[in-house]
């Protein structure tokens, strides 16, 4: 049996509203690190309360990679996604610092830890005609057709997928006649990323708290008037903005229901995807990874996340 790989990252994951960028900052300035952010909606341009992307200050800390990358009406998937953090990785790694991954989207982070077998990359002029049919149908009707036609990606799409991903896996499976599930089983093009694993893990009445009011601190900051400036340009149902929060607000915003309702339903819907996050992590993460609550001081879990990394680097080198 091969020794362990010296750790090549630090991944900080975790459900949404357990504090990974803040804490993130704090462990790469331990670490002469670097932020390279695994979440899927911090990518977008435009969206920044309500995707609680890092704040500047936070920003001029330490450098982050991976932050507004797209505007909302381009798709990203996981497999473009270790694509582009292996080029930050190396990157951060050739100026001397430690990458650290910091993001709550399993499938980014596993696109890392498990490399993804290569995808078919259909003709524009094949892709578009089924992904603009394939956006016409309700989220209900995706996931119906993709238990008939890939059963086993639609079993692992459960607590994760979203619209884009459901389309993602149906495309592919129309355009290119095998499973979604076959092509990523195929032999990846990259080695798993070696990396020391973090999740941070709350108890449920406290992490439904925590949800509740940063959700009311996003209103108070300017969400309403965020989304409304997104509406001015790019459509409601383009792909970054089929997030909690933001289709809530969409709606409030179309006359559906009051900012009131909008705002609980806001709220109800986070939490319930902070659940499927968290059984996500459970079943998906390495046997190896750290659990760590999250309602002890930032400090005193920067302090634990550095000092294990520096015992891990340093036993094995030795």
């Amino acid at each position: 049996m091969s020794p362990p790989a010296l750790p090549e990252a630090i991944v900080i994951t975790g459900p949404t509203g357990t504090g990974k960028s803040a804490l993130g900052v704090e462990v790469a300035e331990r670490l002469n690190g670097a932020i390279v952010s695994a979440d899927s909606r911090q990518i977008y341009r435009h969206m920044d309360i309500g995707t609680a992307k890092p704040s500047a200050a936070l920003r001029r800390r330490v450098p982050h990679y991976g932050l507004d990358l797209l505007d909302p009406d381009e798709s990203y998937s996981a497999g473009r996604f270790a694509r582009d953090a292996w080029r930050w990785i190396e990157e951060v790694a050739e100026c001397g610092k430690v990458p650290v991954i910091v993001g709550g989207t399993g499938f980014f982070i596993r696109a890392l830890l498990e490399p993804l077998g290569p995808e078919p990359e259909p003709m524009p002029e094949r892709l578009t005609p089924v992904r603009r049919y394939l956006s016409s149908l309700p989220v209900e009707e995706l996931h119906r057709w993709l238990r008939r036609l890939d059963p086993q990606r639609a079993e692992q799409l459960s607590g994760e997928g979203g619209r884009q991903r459901l389309g993602r896996s149906l495309e592919v499976v129309l355009l290119s006649g095998r499973r979604h599930s076959w092509w990523l089983r195929r032999p990846a093009r990259t080695a798993p990323l070696a990396a020391c694993v973090f999740c941070l893990v709350l108890r449920r009445e406290e992490h439904n708290r925590r949800i509740d009011e940063r959700f009311d601190r996003m209103v108070e900051e300017g969400l309403v008037d965020e989304v409304r400036g997104l509406l001015e340009r790019f459509a409601a149902d383009a792909p970054g903005l089929n997030s909690v929060g933001y289709a809530e607000l969409i709606a409030h915003l179309g006359g559906a229901y009051s900012l009131e309702v909008a705002v609980e339903a806001a709220k109800r819907s986070t939490r319930r995807y902070a659940r499927r996050q968290s059984t996500w992590f459970r079943h998906q993460l390495p046997e190896d990874t750290v659990w760590l609550a999250a309602d002890r001081s930032r400090a005193e879990l920067a302090d634990e996340i550095a000092r294990a990394w520096r015992d891990r680097t340093a036993s094995l080198a030795g």
